[in-house]
């Protein structure tokens, strides 16, 4: 199982990213946890300088934009 952080402050754009990762996560059939972090500490800890931001199994893989579908999809 995948564990999957959406790092942000839970604006919108943070919001809808989770929604979007859980979406596709069972389209594609992937078993995933997704879970969100607003600690400001936490996401400065990934280097994550703009939000939101995605962490992947501890791995920063995006920030900054809600991320494409393609770029999901890869990351599952």
């Amino acid at each position: 199982m995948k564990q999957i952080k959406v790092l942000g402050s839970g604006c919108t754009k943070c919001t809808k990213t989770a929604e979007l990762i859980e979406k596709i996560a069972l389209e594609q059939g992937a078993i995933v946890k997704v879970t969100k972090e607003t600690d400001p500490q936490v996401i400065m800890a990934f280097g994550a300088m703009s939000t939101p931001a995605v962490v992947v199994n501890e791995q920063l893989v995006h920030s900054g934009s809600m991320p494409h579908t393609a770029q999901i999809k890869e990351w599952l």
